[in-house]
């Protein structure tokens, strides 16, 4: 059932940038006057309304036991349900659930499935996380609740050709448990996001690609993730394909016949 953990991995991180009314406006340039109140007011003014969400994608992974390349779908109904399902050859590979309450998974290679807490997802990114949690990495957000008098924020250039993005960081890092993130300045949504433990030998990076505007929102045409842990790594890179908003979709999931119930500890 190993496999099925860089899956997860790769599914936990498909999407979505999002973007809605700024409280401040956005530009080619980080301000450098701009306060870390306003930048993160503006960030979460970002967040995406919407009822479902639907997308098809591409998703590349690679370990060095494995390399992989999945379609998938993803399916969500706003605070309720994330659905996820990846697929070889049209062939279903395994199915996620996700609700408030619980983890449920199955993957048909092993014939076997998982039904559980959020400790599986929280072992998997080496931070404690909920269900708003992942919906919120999902669309772009911080997963943190970050208060502006605890933050550092700075104009930064970055990448190849060097672009502007707004930098966040705790004035006082702890130094088991390190994190910073970059904004975009035009649309305030997430560029970059990092946690690494230095302890553990851990260590999660999460970049997102160009954003497109669908209606009035944002969402990024490719996402990239290394996930470190040790000498062990794991590189993710999605495609998106196709998104659509507020559709009528269903959930449909239901766990074989003779499949095994398994533990990833």
């Amino acid at each position: 059932m190993k496999s099925i953990h860089v899956i997860l991995v790769a599914l936990l991180f498909l999407t979505l940038g999002c973007g809605s009314i700024k409280s401040i406006e956005g530009s080619v340039i980080a301000d450098k006057n701009l306060s870390a109140k306003a930048l993160l007011n503006a960030h979460k003014a970002a967040s995406q309304e919407f009822n479902t969400l639907a997308a098809r994608m591409q998703v590349k992974y690679q370990t060095p036991q494995q390399s992989q390349s999945i379609t998938t779908s993803l399916r969500i109904q706003k605070d309720a349900v994330i659905w996820i399902k990846a697929s070889i050859l049209g062939v279903t590979l395994s199915k996620i659930l996700l609700t408030p309450e619980k983890v449920t998974l199955y993957e048909t290679i092993g014939n076997s499935y998982f039904e559980g807490d959020f400790s599986l997802i929280s072992d998997l990114l080496g931070t404690q996380i909920n269900f708003d949690q992942v919906q919120r990495l999902l669309l772009g957000q911080s997963i943190l609740n970050i208060r502006p008098k605890t933050v550092n924020i700075s104009p930064v250039l970055v990448g190849t050709p060097q672009t502007s993005k707004y930098r966040i960081s705790p004035k006082k890092q702890n130094l088991n448990y390190m994190l910073f993130m970059l904004l975009n300045p035009d649309n305030f949504m997430v560029y970059q996001e990092q946690i690494s433990q230095p302890q553990a030998q851990k260590k999660l990076l999460v970049q997102y690609g160009p954003y497109q505007k669908i209606e009035d929102d944002y969402y990024p045409t490719q996402l990239g993730v290394l996930a470190t842990s040790g000498l062990e790594k794991t590189s993710i890179f999605i495609r998106y394909k196709k998104i659509d908003l507020n559709a009528s979709i269903g959930f449909p999931f239901k766990v074989p016949k003779g499949y095994t119930k398994r533990s990833f500890k």
